[in-house]
């Protein structure tokens, strides 16, 4: 099992590592900043902070160096012939970084809605030019709580790095086969509630809060969409709502299962005006046969007023599949061992969570 954990938070990033009697604080880094990106990336650890006036920031560490800070991505100018874009051309947040699949490759998304691609470890950045240019991300609509759209997800096929899914908040799921080069929305299947009857189906206006793919098996997709629960078995071609979610179908996050494509965990919660945990308990919803049914999982997690809501990358699983960490907006942090059958919390008193990641075995 993986032995390191990072933890983004509003005031900080928070590295937890196992001791012999649990998990436990062994740095602080960033203390007082807003974490909204993490990735251990081999013996590389990056960091996306949003620091308000003063902006996105990226940093880098590189084993057991000093933290050294990176160019952030940056959007070209706005032409004068875009007025009828709504959205900024400038960097609001680092929404989400990963692999890329190749040495020195990595990806990263943004608010509002930008793709950037590194090949050389962070030092530059490019924009997707292919996506942004796409006369659809003119409809894309804003994230609730923000202004912009953004790019929550960006899964990359650990056997093809040429093959990438987007979760978009609010306009659905877009995939490249050529490395970004072209882009499709791939929405068949979604439908949203919060439309008028006549556009439910509509391909932009679908809200994706987070996406996972079967590392095993990336035909094998799941999505926590703002009105239900997902699942694609053609990598994301077709989708069908899986109703046998309990104990509601709202939520933010969702993490798969890296050898067993039916296995996936979702955090269940009361959406919209209220969002927080049914009848104020935390609970992990847990499907191993494919989103034919699922576990309520409780053991050690807090069951009475408890408003804990979990956001997009606020839930992660390691490279063993049984070892899960779950962190709040009430700063609770959670993490179990036998894949969330039981949980432990965290002596500690964190900052609101953004994000969880666990280093790779």
């Amino acid at each position: 099992m993986t032995e390191r954990l990072h933890v983004g938070t509003r005031k900080g990033l928070f590295e937890i590592v196992r001791r012999n009697d649990g998990w436990d604080i062994a740095e602080v880094r960033f203390l007082g900043d807003p974490v909204t990106a993490v990735l251990a990336d081999g013996n590389n650890i990056y960091a996306g902070l949003d620091l308000g006036h003063f902006g996105a920031k990226l940093w880098r560490r590189e084993g057991s160096n000093e933290w050294q800070e990176l160019p952030a991505p940056a959007f070209p100018p706005k032409p004068e012939d875009a007025d009828d874009d709504p959205h900024p051309w400038s960097l609001g947040k680092i929404w989400g970084i990963e692999p890329g699949g190749v040495p020195g490759r990595l990806w990263i998304g943004t608010m509002p809605g930008g793709l950037f691609r590194s090949d050389d470890g962070g030092e530059s950045w490019a924009l997707n030019e292919a996506l942004w240019r796409r006369p659809e991300r003119k409809k894309w609509m804003g994230v609730a709580g923000g202004e912009q759209p953004g790019i929550s997800n960006v899964l990359v096929d650990p056997r093809n790095p040429a093959d990438i899914r987007l979760g978009v908040s609010t306009a659905g799921v877009w995939a490249s086969t050529d490395t970004g080069m072209t882009w499709d929305l791939i929405n068949q299947g979604m439908y949203n509630e919060y439309m008028p009857p006549e556009h439910a189906g509509d391909p932009i206006a679908q809200d994706v809060h987070c996406l996972a793919r079967c590392a095993a098996d990336p035909a094998s997709m799941w999505c926590q969409h703002h009105n239900g629960v997902f699942r694609s078995e053609d990598r994301g071609a077709t989708w069908h709502e899986v109703t046998a979610i309990r104990p509601s179908k709202f939520g933010f996050a969702v993490v798969a299962h890296p050898r067993d494509a039916g296995t996936a965990w979702f955090v269940p919660a009361v959406k919209d005006e209220r969002r927080v945990p049914a009848d104020g308990a935390v609970v992990v919803a847990r499907t191993r046969d494919g989103g034919e049914s699922f576990e309520v999982l409780r053991q050690g997690l807090p069951q009475r007023h408890a408003y804990d809501l979990v956001w997009r990358h606020g839930l992660a699983v390691d490279d063993s599949g049984e070892c899960l960490a779950l962190g709040s907006t009430s700063g609770g942090l959670w993490i179990s061992e036998d894949g969330g059958d039981s949980w432990a919390t965290l002596d500690a008193r964190l900052p609101p969570i953004s994000v969880v990641r666990f280093a790779a075995a």
